[in-house]
């Protein structure tokens, strides 16, 4: 009986031990492995003496792009309402920021065309050089002809609907050669993509390329080939193809190029032609937008198109343009929140905007830029991955364009001495577009006074740049607030202000 006694005993001591070790161990790499994981405070600057460089553009001062000051993080655990702030938290992430660029027209090649050698490069330098201008990564470009465009002009024969005649020798005269260069100094790192006008003039209900009409439904497989033979003839010169728009605004009559689609149209036209069409093609890795029209309808395009299943699996986002403030009304920015709230899978792109109205008594008008500022913080803000402008490059006259509808461009080119001029809103477009990567994560951004307007982006890198914008008329001092590190900083009148840190 004794020895089954101390048999029990020393069993159960050994089975006491092995729990005891058993827990320690378990203490022990549960201990370790929370080392290893514990995540630094990502609502706070990781460094407090990691520093923050400070780019302006200002009215009525020779800033532009301008690096104005480098400063150091100090301790502000609660700031008071009487101090003006930017709270940025970069632990809150939205959408991935796809690039920022502009439409290479037949407009923009001609002038291009025009500059002499050591203005050319200068050019391209400026938009397509990250070190030396401001780093554009997305190119916008017509289908066949514009209203951007000398003459109005398609790749095939009149009447042929098998593209027998199909063609872009056109536009190897001007516009392949300038979207080469421009990609050549961008380092291939762009993505290029096409819109059509109007299809030719047989294709539609009123037999002209010009001031609307429809697409008629015996042609809407010819036209869905055309497609597919202007990617295939592009990307055959050596420039890829990432995606394509349906239909340049799809609700405008205008005097130039234009074709009338409705939303049921649009819907009906890609998943039963286009959408299929490409993939058939082998293009189906082409991202496909829809709408490419104005922010006041582009809710009711998005659902008429994207409710219907068989539609929404060829599209790859939604694009808008920011002209809905004809009618007199301010920009509906709200519009494109609604839309990315609606449908958060949906990628939304901004594929056009230019000032109207061409006057070169105006070309440094401060609120032409302000206008692109105004626009690209609440684009960016309610949920747009891209940013594309309209034509990269117009002439002294705004031009040229077949119709008469001259406009502004961030920079023009004088053709008679040969000199570029540079806009407000070449300078506006670059405080986000030199700075933002591509693959960047939008974070939390806001501001505490309605003088200010903001918007933040996490870069691959770990760099966060903060666009700060003050639409008011006087200096501002804020605090860039970063969990509980802050900074003070000044921003002039109608200024607008990159800090990278």
């Amino acid at each position: 009986m004794l020895v089954k006694q101390q048999q029990f005993s020393h069993d159960f001591n050994l089975i006491i031990m092995k729990k005891i070790i058993i827990a320690l161990s378990i203490l022990t790499t549960t201990s370790m492995f929370s080392q290893m994981k514990k995540p630094a405070n990502s609502n706070n600057v990781s460094n407090s003496s990691k520093s923050v460089t400070v780019f302006t553009s200002a009215d009525s001062t020779n800033f532009r792009l301008s690096q104005t000051n480098v400063l150091s993080f100090s301790e502000l655990k609660q700031p008071l309402e009487t101090q003006t702030c930017i709270f940025v938290n970069p632990s809150k992430t939205h959408q991935t920021f796809l690039g920022i660029g502009g439409a290479i027209t037949d407009a923009s090649a001609e002038v291009f065309a025009k500059l002499p050698a050591n203005k050319q490069q200068e050019f391209l330098n400026a938009y397509y050089s990250k070190d030396k201008g401001i780093g554009y990564s997305l190119i916008r470009t017509n289908i066949h002809s514009c209203d951007f465009s000398s003459e109005s002009y398609t790749y095939v024969q009149e009447n042929d609907a098998e593209l027998k005649t199909f063609s872009i020798a056109h536009d190897r005269k001007y516009r392949i050669p300038l979207i080469k260069k421009a990609m050549e100094t961008a380092g291939g790192k762009i993505s290029l993509f096409a819109s059509p006008w109007s299809p030719p003039a047989f294709m539609k209900d009123t037999k002209n390329i010009l001031k609307g009409g429809k697409l008629l439904p015996e042609y809407y497989q010819s036209w869905a080939n055309y497609y597919v033979k202007f990617i295939n003839s592009y990307q055959q010169e050596g420039i890829p193809v990432w995606g394509l728009t349906v239909q340049n605004e799809p609700m405008a009559t205008q005097k130039w190029e234009s074709c009338i689609y409705s939303a049921e149209d649009e819907r009906d036209f890609l998943k039963n032609y286009l959408g299929p069409t490409l993939k058939k093609a082998g293009l189906g890795d082409k991202k496909i937008t829809v709408w490419d029209h104005n922010r006041d309808l582009i809710s009711q395009r998005a659902s008429t198109i994207l409710d219907d299943a068989e539609a929404n699996k060829y599209v790859w986002g939604i694009g808008f343009h920011w002209y809905e403030n004809w009618s007199g009304g301010d920009m509906m920015f709200d519009n494109v929140g609604k839309v990315h709230e609606m449908y958060p899978d949906k990628n939304l792109l901004f594929t056009e905007g230019c000032v109207e109205s061409f006057n070169a008594e105006k070309y440094q008008l401060w609120k032409n830029g302000e206008r692109y500022g105004r626009s690209m913080i609440n684009d960016f803000n309610n949920g747009t991955v891209g940013w594309t402008d309209w034509n990269i490059l117009l002439d002294e006259n705004g031009g040229p364009n077949h119709v008469g509808n001259f406009c502004f461009a961030p920079i023009h080119a004088d053709t008679k001495s040969g000199e570029l001029i540079y806009t407000p809103s070449y300078y506006f477009i670059g405080h986000f577009s030199k700075f933002i990567e591509k693959g960047a994560k939008r974070i939390s951004s806001v501001a505490s006074r309605s003088q200010l307007l903001t918007t933040s982006f996490l870069n691959k890198d770990g760099k966060i740049i903060t666009v700060v914008m003050n639409q008011s008329s006087k200096k501002v001092t804020y605090n860039l607030c970063v969990g509980t590190k802050s900074t003070e900083i000044s921003i002039q009148p109608h200024a607008i202000q990159t800090l990278v840190y």
